[in-house]
C-alpha cells in the first residue's frame, strides 16, 4: 500500500488589521481565491484528502475551510510556524492513508524539501510560496515509517497557475 501527502502553505494571509496577533491573521482576497482553487484542483485530480493536519493558526484553518472539503481538520499548536523536524513527528501520527498537512513557511518549504526523494523542477519550488501544494506519494504501508528522501513527487501546484486574475 502507498500512502500520499499533500503538503500545502496556507493561502496568502491579510495584514490589514495590525493589532491582531500573527496566529490570528485571516486570509485576504488573493488568499481566499487561491484556497477555493486549490480545492477544486485537488478534487479535479481525485486527491480528496481523508486525514487533514493544520497548524491552529487563524490562516491555515481558513485555507482548509475555504478548499470546500467535508472533512473536519486536525489542528496542531505545534504545527504553529513549525520546523522540517516538528513536521515529521506529527505526520507519523497520521492515520489516513491520503494526509493533507497545512502550515507555514520556513517550515513548509523546508519540509517538502527534505522529504523529496527528487526535487521537483519547477521554479517556485524552492521558496514555496503562499499556497504552495505538493503531492508526495510514499512507498510504505504506515505513517510511522515515513523519513526524509523517500517522498516521491507527482505533483507541484501553486495557486497563481490556477487562479486567473
Amino acid at each position: 500500500m502507498a500512502l500520499k501527502l499533500i503538503l500545502t502553505r496556507h493561502a496568502k494571509s491579510s495584514w490589514s488589521m495590525p493589532t491582531l496577533s500573527d496566529h490570528d491573521r485571516p486570509l485576504n482576497k488573493r488568499g481566499r481565491e487561491s484556497a477555493k482553487a486549490l480545492g477544486d484542483w485537488l478534487r479535479g485530480e481525485n486527491m480528496q484528502p481523508d486525514q487533514v493536519l493544520t497548524s491552529s493558526a487563524q490562516r491555515t484553518l481558513e485555507t482548509f475551510d475555504l478548499m470546500g472539503f467535508d472533512l473536519a481538520p486536525e489542528s496542531f499548536p505545534e504545527l504553529y510556524l513549525a520546523e522540517a523536524v516538528t513536521m515529521l513527528h506529527v505526520l507519523k501520527q497520521a492515520k489516513g492513508s491520503k494526509v493533507m498537512m497545512i502550515g507555514h513557511n520556513p517550515g513548509n518549504g523546508e519540509f517538502a524539501q527534505r522529504l523529496a526523494a527528487k526535487l521537483p523542477s519547477h521554479p517556485r519550488f524552492l521558496d514555496y510560496p503562499t499556497g504552495a501544494t505538493t503531492v508526495f506519494n510514499f512507498n510504505i504501508d504506515h505513517w510511522q515509517d515515513v523519513a526524509f528522501g523517500t517522498g516521491n513527487v507527482e505533483e507541484f501546484v501553486i495557486p497563481r497557475e490556477l487562479v486567473r486574475t
